[in-house]
């Protein structure tokens, strides 16, 4: 088992270099709960996803508490797509009707979980996979979307509205690394499973268990002032100031920054939207003194400090 990673750039005295640059941030997190959404590119390449496993990993390794929250968006696409069940959006929700449903329980659950478990695994035998749905985690309630200022029903979508972590938790004190899937009964009707964000579970999530860090990867680099100029590109921003700039801001990136701005106002120190396509970016984030992406932190502090 290769716990290593690749750095065949570096000679001898520059990977000392680096452990030695990394020993602040890693004393400073060491033990801190880290909840990471994990999507995107980082998802389906190959290289990103063997870059993802070590990253989190080694993270558990050098004394911090992962936790990872995934969707699966384009798998499912494929099975519904394999099966000759359409895939609809409706204000950027998927449609979800109880065929549709049961799809993405299987595909979330059954497929992607699975795999997730055994790429981390492979790395290292610490991973254990859950679903919204096992010990009470995840409960949600029915959403609807907006298209064009009106309400659309989107069938069987949901927001998290309650979280119970002992089961995380429990994981987490026996050394493990929680993986899960985002599914969740309805709170109104626990008998019905419905679809949720993964990137609100994951900011709901990290909130329930008081996490030093909320990170999610997506496919651009960060947040932008001015979207498509990638000169503008935010790095750190207060919790107010990135709730003024939401409304602004494309339908795909609202419930990544929505996620990020609970997490903070429900006390977590720092949200991150970091970009998954670069290789180790949840390394870099974490233990540079640089970071990248964008990190969000409660109003009043110093956001460079």
């Amino acid at each position: 088992m290769n716990h290593s990673i690749e750095t065949p750039d570096l000679t001898p005295q520059q990977k000392v270099g680096v452990l030695i640059d990394a020993m602040p941030w890693i004393e400073e997190f060491a033990g801190a709960t880290v909840v990471v959404k994990y999507g995107g590119n980082a998802m389906v390449e190959e290289s990103l996803q063997r870059a993802f496993a070590q990253d989190i990993v080694h993270m558990r390794l050098l004394g911090l508490r992962p936790v990872v929250v995934h969707g699966g968006g384009p798998q499912i696409s494929t099975m519904l797509a394999k099966l000759g069940i359409e895939s609809e959006f409706k204000g950027g929700l998927r449609v979800t009707t109880p065929e549709a449903m049961d799809v993405v329980r299987m595909v979330l659950n059954g497929k992607v979980n699975a795999e997730i478990v055994g790429l981390l695994n492979s790395f290292g035998p610490l991973a254990v996979g859950l679903s919204g749905e096992d010990a009470g985690l995840l409960q949600a309630e029915r959403r609807h979307a907006k298209v064009e200022g009106k309400v659309v029903d989107v069938g069987l979508v949901g927001d998290v509205v309650r979280v119970n972590p002992k089961a995380v938790q429990d994981l987490i004190d026996a050394g493990r690394i929680p993986v899960i899937s985002t599914v969740a009964p309805d709170v109104n009707d626990p008998t019905t499973v419905l679809n949720v964000n993964a990137d609100t579970a994951a900011g709901a999530l990290a909130s329930a268990l008081e996490a030093r860090k909320l990170v999610i990867l997506t496919d651009v680099e960060g947040l932008y002032a001015d979207w498509p100029n990638r000169e503008s590109i935010i790095r750190r921003i207060s919790v107010s100031d990135l709730e003024a700039l939401m409304p602004d801001l494309e339908s795909g990136m609202v419930p990544k920054m929505e996620a990020c701005a609970r997490a903070v106002r429900a006390g977590v120190p720092e949200a991150h939207i970091i970009d998954g396509r670069q290789p180790h970016s949840i390394l870099s984030e974490i233990f540079t003194s640089s970071g990248i992406g964008t990190m969000v932190r409660p109003d009043g502090e110093d956001l460079w400090s």
